[in-house]
């Protein structure tokens, strides 16, 4: 048939079809590699193989069944008894943007923690959304003490205070309880925290601590792929978005109409965009995976990583970029570049030779540090070893000599 006949009759000039440009032949090849950076990490084999099944209609009974066990599980993952869990379509960052555009109306007060590039972004965010935005800072490599964001939030009464809990960029882990939820409360201020590098890897109760919202990422702790983003909403988070005077300035991450389609405020379900069908088949492996586990085991076999991790590392002398153990993040490690050494080189090597990956600095850190992730699926031995092996290689190829004062680590 020709390319005149396929036009059906409808008025349009047709043309020889060009075979310029060249579509990918074959299968796809993609290459084993061991995920030890910042995330994405390795998946989790049964996530893998969920991804595989037979596609499902979005607004299919058996695909809102799934989506219904995903909400359940979300409770769980965040301690909450709060009906209002889901799964955004779209990384950590499209839940970063759900959080800021349903709860920041335009002229309204923000305070931002800002230790790191995950602050930065949500200031440069807030502002896009008209918010008054307050920068707290702090130090790459440090956190903020509770009372000073309890002193900030009773001076500026802001609408919203936003943490983020494992800065992925600096290695650092904010503390969130101690009655900082009790006073963002008495001043009208709903507590907002990233847990993108953190959710799965260390402690989190959503509501014991008096969170108002909560977004995270599928690729790191849960082992899963990119794209689907878990989130929470506390009835406080609710009542202000149901109550805003203006219309979220963004349709596609609009939780009014999101939220109907899982299911929050009625039973029917309504169409409001086609869920990320595979991957949430992904997310719901991910969090029985995690169910069957069980969060205390979980947590404290990330923690175990960590310090398997810092044993090896502190025999090779290489020293923690945060200060205090009591604010290093778990799940990624951040590790001082030694003067001297090439970041960038070890980084290579361990991927050329050993297909570990292991990365640099993000933001503040560039240049400065290595950065490791034991996260998920790869929060056991083999995997810490095998990153161990990577450095101690990279390291000896560069003519590194290990410090006669290397040892022990205080974790």
């Amino acid at each position: 048939m020709s390319v005149d006949q396929l036009s059906q009759g409808r008025k349009e000039e047709m043309a020889e079809v060009s075979n310029a440009a060249k579509t990918p032949q074959g299968p796809i090849q993609v290459p084993t590699r061991l995920l030890m950076g910042p995330g994405p990490t390795t998946a989790h084999p049964r996530i893998l193989a969920a991804q595989a099944l037979p596609l499902l209609g979005h607004m299919h009974p058996p695909f809102i069944h799934i989506m219904d066990e995903i909400k359940e599980g979300l409770r769980y993952m965040f301690q909450t008894e709060s009906p209002y869990t889901l799964m955004i379509s779209g990384t950590g960052h499209a839940g970063m943007e759900a959080a800021i555009a349903n709860l920041l109306e335009p002229g309204e007060k923000i305070i931002v923690g800002v230790n790191g590039i995950w602050g930065e972004r949500v200031a440069d965010l807030a502002e896009r959304y008209q918010g008054d935005v307050i920068q707290l800072k702090a130090d790459p490599g440090n956190t903020f003490s509770i009372a000073e964001l309890k002193a900030a939030v009773a001076q500026h009464k802001p609408a919203i205070l936003f943490l983020v809990q494992g800065e992925s960029s600096t290695g650092t882990h904010q503390a969130l309880g101690d009655g900082l939820g009790e006073a963002c409360k008495a001043a009208g201020t709903l507590l907002v925290v990233d847990t993108v590098a953190s959710l799965g890897g260390v402690p989190l109760f959503a509501d014991k601590w008096g969170i108002d919202c909560i977004y995270s990422g599928s690729q790191k702790c849960l082992s899963g792929p990119p794209g689907a983003a878990p989130f929470f909403m506390s009835q406080r988070a609710v009542d202000k978005l149901k109550g805003r005077k203006t219309k979220p300035a963004t349709y596609n991450l609009d939780l009014n109409l999101i939220a109907d389609y899982w299911g929050w405020f009625k039973p029917a379900r309504s169409y409001h965009h086609t869920g990320v069908v595979s991957t949430f088949y992904a997310m719901r492996e991910a969090l029985a995976i995690v169910g069957e586990e069980g969060l205390p085991a979980m947590w404290a076999r990330h923690l175990a990583a960590h310090q398997l991790l810092w044993k090896g590392l502190g025999e090779l002398g290489l020293q923690p970029y945060v200060p205090d153990a009591k604010d290093r993040l778990v799940t990624v490690n951040t590790i001082k570049v030694p003067e001297g050494v090439d970041w960038a080189a070890l980084c290579k090597d361990a991927m050329d030779t050993y297909a570990v990956e292991v990365a640099g600095g993000l933001g503040p850190s560039i240049g400065k540090v290595w950065r490791v992730g034991v996260m998920g699926f790869n929060a056991r031995p083999m995997a810490v070893e095998q990153v161990l092996t990577a450095f101690r290689h990279g390291l000896a190829k560069q003519g590194y000599k290990q410090p006669a004062a290397a040892g022990k680590i205080e974790l």
